[in-house]
């Protein structure tokens, strides 16, 4: 009997240790899928990423460039839209180009430090060794994650799962999630090759800023997004493809506090000056013969906002005619007042002559914004959106610019 129950003692304790060695602790392969993201010199990803919002969603072609320290290339464009934007960072600062309203916008900005996104693999690494109370999960082929964000949206999307594939250490998606644990954003990887250098010049601003280049890059895009193939190359791997692209516009602090100090004073139907919303706006006489195929010359539909805030509401709606068309002004009072601006983007008379925008870089995930202290700025749809408030906080402006992605529209 106790030859039995020696054997079984020792069958047991074998069992345990293969088992042990045959499995990594959620330590391991953070250290090691850290060490293979961030280790190589650059990496180019091409991916799928979907916005879920108010039971609509939206797909866009995400385009990444990285090369070592600091050189970035992200390209967004909307599925079956011609708008697109990129923001990119070189040794002259942080650049957000739309090539459709032929506008470039300057920051100076450390962009994407302590804003990460999920297609950027370097920044998710760091995410993931930054959380040391986030749970992993295995499955037969994956590594699921679940770890904080650290970015524009970590209060209305605080967490995402990363999914890891365990032959090839590399992510194959990321679910971003909200408060409700309810799915917002999923990023599909579809082509990530590591080991990819760039030089200094490739990441010119000039070189994106050429209609014809972005025609070509668009036409790559539509053609790799069929293909989920895996390579290697250099000391990497390729796991994953789409393609690119993005859109944008900025205004001033001086825009948020103007607007927010006429709102008070009952003169926001007269004061043009302090709510002009674009940069550029002295091309606007030529806005309409410019406008083409990108930009409708029709009046655009009223965006509203999608919140589900206590004691807020709609008081007062606005249109005015302007020399260059409507433009809608949304007033919203209670425990947190602001005004919200709406016109249609003008297109830039002189192409592509970058403008300093003031305030950070807002990645919004459909688009790049401005965002100072007081006010967030973009483009989509081709309709120039503007937010001022001495009320909300830098991730309430947001949360009131997110929601207007898919929201009411009238």
């Amino acid at each position: 009997m106790r030859k039995f129950l020696t054997l079984g003692l020792v069958f047991i304790t074998a069992v345990l240790l293969l088992v042990a060695c045959g499995s990594n602790s959620k330590e391991d392969v953070v250290k090691k899928t850290s060490k293979k993201w961030t280790a190589a010199k650059g990496y180019e990803v091409k991916a799928v990423m979907e916005i879920k919002t108010n039971g609509d969603s939206k797909k866009y072609d995400v385009n990444v460039w990285h090369t070592k320290p600091e050189f970035y290339r992200v390209a967004v464009s909307e599925e079956g839209q011609e708008t697109s934007q990129m923001i990119i960072r070189n040794e002259e600062g942080v650049f957000v180009v739309t090539p459709s309203l032929k506008k470039t916008y300057k920051f100076q900005s450390d962009w994407p430090k302590q804003n990460s996104q999920g297609y950027l693999i370097n920044a998710l690494a760091d995410d993931l060794a930054a959380d040391k109370s986030s749970e992993m999960k295995e499955t037969k082929s994956a590594y699921i994650f679940k770890a904080k964000t650290r970015n524009n949206h970590s209060k209305m999307l605080p967490s995402q799962q990363v999914y890891i594939d365990k032959k090839t250490l590399l992510p194959t998606k990321v679910i971003v999630l909200n408060e409700a644990n309810e799915e917002q954003i999923r990023i599909t990887f579809k082509k990530i090759t590591l080991g990819v250098a760039k030089k200094a010049s490739d990441y010119a601003i000039e070189d994106f800023t050429k209609t014809s280049d972005k025609k070509a890059e668009n036409k790559d895009s539509k053609s790799n997004a069929a293909s989920t193939e895996e390579t290697d190359k250099g000391d990497g791997t390729a796991a994953t493809t789409s393609e690119q692209k993005a859109t944008d516009e900025k205004t001033t602090d001086d825009k948020a506090k103007d607007k927010q100090s006429t709102k008070e004073e009952g003169n926001a139907a007269t004061s043009e000056d302090t709510i002009a919303t674009s940069a550029d706006a002295n091309a606007a006489d030529n806005a309409t013969e410019n406008a083409g195929a990108d930009i409708d010359s029709e009046d655009f539909k009223t965006h509203y906002p999608v919140l589900k805030w206590d004691n807020v509401k709609l008081t007062d709606e606005e249109s005015l005619q302007m020399d260059t068309g409507t433009r809608k002004i949304l007033s919203f009072e209670g425990d947190k007042s602001f005004t919200i601006i709406q016109e249609k983007a003008k297109k830039a008379d002189q192409f592509y002559l970058p403008v300093f925008s003031p305030g950070e870089p807002a990645d919004l995930g459909f688009t790049i914004g401005a965002i100072t202290d007081n006010s967030i700025s973009w483009e989509a749809d081709g309709v120039s959106f503007f937010i001022a408030s001495n009320d909300l906080n830098k991730d309430e402006l947001i949360q009131v610019a997110s929601s207007m992605v898919n929201g009411e529209i009238k």
